[in-house]
């Protein structure tokens, strides 16, 4: 076993300390990553607070990880000591079945292992990376591009792909009209990539707080959703909508903002469920969906697709005394736009 450092939380309302975890001693095709910045994804916090379920405590969050190989098992073939590396919010899949055949084991039929608050194939709690090193399965080990530096890269990890995977699935590009609901750590990366693979994008954020920063980005247009004639300007006009918000909002409402056959697509995964209309989406054909993150293979042409166009997150590097206050933060939309942990400061 390898005894490293990291930041624990042992309960929904208690602070993170510090604390020493262990990873397992490298199997043949296992990958050690001395982890150098993590972010902190909602996700982590609705895990923190028990929001999705009961919790195995002591928890170690963090899967947006990026770091350096230190050590390689005896079979490794994809990476080498040195080599800068990424890894997201799984660790393990069956590797089998029909959907990991597919590469989108993040729909593995007899289930994906998750970063954090998962038992592995060794029957050990898996722990995120708010810690100094992690050991992973070389196939669940991404490759960072050269011109992305490790600070930045590291949301891309969550945050890149969560956005990235619907928008490539349905198909963004010249031509489409997408909206992305929530200018936070999700929509501010969808709006960027969405921008890039060539669509005409528009942010629908409560406030116009931060119209500047989504023009920036390379938003088309910019409405607040807090005002009602937003909804009656723009009926009938996406074809895409990506819901990054971890909240409940009026489905009816966005629903009516999508043309003959538009879809929009839950990102966001609030703690309490969502209610709808029927009616909303028969009329003209519409579609509401889902999406999880991506496939290993999607989040590398992510990657890849990050670097060739220079898309990288708004981030403020915290130290990890100050993971409590970030949560903070998050809950009350202070932050522009990605919390990452320095974790030299562990």
């Amino acid at each position: 076993m390898i005894i490293v450092k990291a930041r624990a939380v042992d309960g929904p309302d208690k602070p993170f300390r510090q604390a020493e975890i262990k990873r397992r001693d490298l199997d043949s095709h296992d990958v050690l990553i001395e982890i150098k910045f993590a972010g902190i994804c909602h996700s982590d916090i609705h895990t923190a607070h028990g929001d999705w379920g009961p919790v195995n405590y002591p928890l170690v969050p963090g899967h947006e990880i990026a770091g350096i190989v230190t050590d390689v098992g005896p079979s490794v073939t994809k990476y080498k000591v040195g080599d800068r590396v990424g890894v997201g919010c799984m660790v393990d899949s069956c590797g089998e079945c029909e959907n990991c055949r597919k590469g989108e084991e993040q729909y593995c039929l007899n289930g994906k292992i998750d970063t954090y608050a998962a038992f592995d194939k060794y029957g050990q709690y898996t722990q995120g990376g708010y810690s100094t090193h992690i050991v992973v399965p070389e196939s669940f080990v991404l490759k960072i591009p050269d011109n992305i530096a490790l600070d930045v890269a590291a949301p891309l990890l969550c945050a890149g792909i969560t956005t990235f995977s619907p928008l490539n699935h349905w198909g963004a590009g010249p031509g489409k009209k997408i909206a992305v609901v929530g200018m936070g750590g999700l929509g501010h990366m969808a709006v960027k990539i969405a921008h890039a693979m060539g669509a005409e994008v528009t942010v629908l954020s409560q406030t116009l707080n931060k119209k500047e920063d989504g023009l920036q980005f390379g938003a088309d247009h910019y409405y607040a959703s807090s005002d009602p004639e937003t909804f009656n300007t723009l009926s009938g006009y996406f074809d895409l909508i990506i819901n990054t918000v971890s909240a409940k909002i009026d489905m009816d409402a966005y629903f009516s903002l999508l043309t003959l056959d538009g879809t929009l697509v839950n990102v966001g995964a609030p703690g309490e469920p969502l209610s709808l209309n029927v009616m909303s989406l028969i009329g003209h054909r519409r579609s509401f969906a889902g999406s999880m993150i991506g496939g290993i293979r999607e989040t590398q042409e992510m990657l890849d697709f990050c670097a060739r166009h220079n898309i990288v997150p708004k981030i403020e590097i915290i130290t990890a005394d100050q993971i409590d206050e970030a949560y903070e933060r998050v809950l009350a939309s202070d932050v522009k736009y990605r919390f990452v942990i320095d974790i030299s400061t562990m």
